[in-house]
């Protein structure tokens, strides 16, 4: 079946759209112009602000004009993530979908849901001339996925709405109501390469298959971490004279690391040792990322690389980076209050580099945990940076509309009751509330099961029920 055939046809179409348009995060020029034809398109009041973000206007339909002004709002990038032998340009090629059961996925690569669906349902909205609502302002943010920039540098004064629907949350049984913030912790040690110790070979490593997926929502289900298991294959063996001549180890900020890939000099014997540890690997690893699969194979042979004490020192800090949930929520049972995700790992031309995210639900839990994997870098003599900090999201258990949500999902489905939560991730939310204070804010969406990973998919029932839900709402926004 193709995607254009499925219900309800008008939200996939806008997504198969909207997927055909490139929208990596920090290049979303062409999804921006898509956007502000869209609403040209349909005669509708369309802006623009500084940073990119597009903001379309529509009306109040005929007998809502006394019901508040609602901010619809998802972001515009996506992140891309493939599979290593998938030959796919993110910068040139639109997604490509097909439809497994019940899901819509992509072919080897992500399939740009997050927060693509969010994105077709706010157009499906625009474009709809049955539909009862009250004045919309459509807010496609940019740059979500790395930094959050849109919703930071917000234009100031252009929205009028007292509440906003944020389309971001995974689960269609869950409303959000608060998010972690985060920060960035980027560290970068300087080392010259030496000469290769004598009887030493050289191997390219190569450990993939894993799952991966969101660093945030998945931080809990302890999926591995290829930049962690290509350092446990390679901590402690300077008995084997083990020197990095590079690694290059996960992708994105905001992604579980799926693969991760070094060239190393070692003496022959550590071959033994490196089958023990990889197959030590595999048996840990069985349950929750049965395809791990871990590959040392020799290579032509290298002349220079880190020497062993400069390997020992970078071995020992990854070791001792924390990578994981940090500390769990002692209000709300079962949340991740503080983690922190080992993204990316670099060894090339006289730099060791990593990047990891930590989020927290409280701020100083966030500074805590990024001053703890800071600190063996530190130790090292790394150069560490800070950046990227973003406010969480607070909780409001009495929100107004929160109740018509709750209220409503319970008439629709067989009085089933909502999940009402936190999440262990960002939303744009917290920034959004910073730019407009007082707005009256809920996120929700349909299911979509790992993003940031080639992984994701999108439910097609779910897509029908949270479609219904949106319209419902949307139909019974209180009056001002």
């Amino acid at each position: 079946m193709n995607v254009r055939d499925l219900e309800p046809k008008v939200v996939w179409n806008h997504f198969a759209d909207l997927n055909a348009v490139p929208r990596p995060s920090k290049k979303e020029e062409r999804v921006i112009k898509f956007m502000q034809d869209f609403g040209a398109s349909l005669g509708l009041e369309t802006h623009t602000d500084a940073v990119g973000n597009v903001i379309i206007k529509k009306p109040a339909t005929a007998g809502m004009e006394d019901r508040q002004t609602v901010i619809i709002q998802s972001h515009l990038d996506m992140v891309h993530q493939k599979n290593s032998d998938t030959v796919f340009d993110f910068d040139t090629q639109g997604i490509e979908m097909y439809v497994d059961g019940d899901w819509v996925r992509a072919k080897g690569t992500t399939l740009g849901a997050d927060n693509g669906m969010g994105v077709a349902a706010i157009m499906a909205v625009l474009s709809s001339t049955d539909l009862p609502h009250p004045a919309i302002e459509a807010l496609f943010t940019i740059d979500e996925e790395t930094g959050m920039t849109g919703a930071m540098e917000l234009e100031k004064g252009i929205l009028k709405g007292t509440i906003l629907l944020n389309l971001d949350t995974e689960d269609d049984d869950e409303f959000s109501i608060g998010c972690a913030g985060g920060t960035d912790t980027n560290t970068k040690y300087t080392y010259e390469d030496v000469a290769i110790v004598a009887d030493s070979q050289t191997y390219n490593i190569t450990v993939n298959g894993l799952n991966g997926g969101h660093s945030g929502v998945q931080i809990n289900e302890e999926l591995g971490n290829a930049n962690k298991l290509m350092n446990r294959l390679m901590y402690g063996c300077e008995k084997y004279n083990l020197q990095i001549i590079s690694v290059n180890g996960g992708s994105l900020r905001n992604a579980i690391p799926r693969e991760s890939f070094a060239t190393i000099a070692v003496n022959p014997a550590y071959l033994a040792e490196f089958e023990k540890r990889a197959q030590d690997l595999k048996a840990e690893y069985a349950i929750h990322d049965a395809d791990l699969n871990i590959q040392i194979e020799a290579t032509t042979q290298a002349d220079k690389g880190m020497s062993l004490t400069d390997t020992k020192k970078v071995t020992t800090a990854l070791y001792a980076c924390h990578n994981g949930v940090f500390r769990y929520s002692r209000a709300i049972e079962g949340l991740v209050e503080t983690s922190s995700s080992l993204a990316r790992v670099i060894v090339k031309d006289g730099e060791f580099i990593t990047q990891s995210l930590q989020r927290s639900s409280v701020e100083s839990g966030k500074y805590d945990v990024a001053y703890t994997v800071a600190a063996p870098f530190h130790l090292i003599g790394c150069e560490v940076v800070h950046q990227g900090d973003y406010p969480g999201w607070s909780p409001n258990p009495t929100s107004p509309i929160l109740d018509v949500l709750v209220a409503k999902y319970k008439e629709l489905f067989d009085n089933e009751e909502p999940k009402v939560m936190a999440i262990h991730a960002g939303l744009e939310c917290g920034l959004l509330g910073e730019r407009y204070p007082g707005l009256d804010m809920i996120s929700f969406g349909p299911t979509i099961k790992g993003a940031h990973s080639p992984d994701e998919r999108c439910g097609i029932q779910s897509t029908v029920k949270f479609w219904k839900f949106l319209k419902e709402i949307l139909a019974n926004v209180p009056k001002f």
